[in-house]
């Protein structure tokens, strides 16, 4: 049996480690992901393009970290009538940078109306309120699923953080997911150079290992060296879901029938054979 311990090993009481509870990733989070504004321009328009045609008004950054998503879907659609976005994350390190944007811009409508909650995926539908009739769209974006790792084996615990997306959703409405190129990565035992969400220069190097056990992959753990005075560097945590693993975890709460979409690197999965991340699109069902 293999095991290993990250640099941040804060744990919930619902049994969520929270990766970034030692202040280390937050602290420099905002290097290694570029300035609010340095989204990549495929991403931002993939990502609002999609909420627009699905009419999604009232949205859930369901993993929100320091606001970043937040911010450019604030920038993006904070004057369109009936917008109302709520953001939320389990690390209250990460949470205390996006609520410095919010104070920062508050006198913007859109930043004053923003609301931030800490949330726990798995207790998610106590700790963040769920509008009328629910959302019209939840994200969960930036491999950030990927952080709960399946300590039982069966993938409990994340049917039930996927089970409480779906039921903050309104029917008809849209759960937007992504996750690493983990088959990539159990490939090739390396991560795919290329970033398609950040435009970050601090980043110097990121190595991958494997845990294995039983002869099979439990966790991939990346080990990120920045380039920044002091120590900057951090290890984080995931869970190396499949493709296919992925699609069946989510169809098995949303059901086979219903709308579903799969990208590679915002591409339809045809024409990116070796993506650096998948994006999974799935609506909940529509009252009949």
């Amino acid at each position: 049996m293999s095991s290993i311990q990250t640099v941040s090993p804060g744990v919930a009481q619902s049994g969520v480690a929270d990766q970034y509870a030692d202040g280390t990733a937050a602290k420099v989070w905002h290097l290694y992901i570029g300035e609010h504004m340095a989204r990549t321009t495929n991403y931002k328009n993939f990502l609002v393009k999609l909420l627009k045609e699905k009419k999604a008004y009232t949205i859930l950054d369901a993993a929100c970290g320091t606001g970043v998503d937040s911010v450019m879907l604030l920038n993006e659609m904070g004057n369109i009538p009936a917008f109302s976005l709520t953001s939320s994350d389990y690390s209250d390190k990460m949470l205390k940078e996006a609520y410095k944007v919010r104070w920062d811009r508050r006198r913007e409508q859109a930043f004053f109306n923003w609301e931030i909650e800490e949330g726990n995926w798995m207790t998610l539908t106590k700790d963040v309120r769920t509008p009328g009739s629910g959302y019209d769209a939840i994200i969960c974006m930036g491999n950030s699923f990927p952080h709960l790792i399946d300590d039982h084996g069966d993938l409990r615990n994340q049917k039930l953080c996927i089970q409480n997306f779906y039921d903050m959703l309104k029917p008809g409405g849209t759960l937007i997911i992504d996750h690493r190129n983990y088959d990539y990565i159990l490939k090739h035992g390396r991560a795919p150079k290329k970033n398609i969400y950040y435009n970050s220069q601090h980043i110097q190097k990121i190595t991958t290992q494997i845990i294995y056990e039983n002869n099979e992959p439990r966790q991939i753990v990346l080990n990120y060296k920045m380039d920044v005075e002091g120590d900057g560097d951090f290890t984080l945590s995931y869970q190396p879901y499949t493709l296919n693993v992925f699609t069946n975890l989510l169809k098995g709460i949303f059901g086979d029938n219903t709308s579903y979409q799969r990208y590679a690197d915002f591409k339809p999965l045809s024409e990116e054979p070796d993506p650096a991340f998948y994006v999974h699109v799935i609506e909940k069902p529509a009252r009949k």
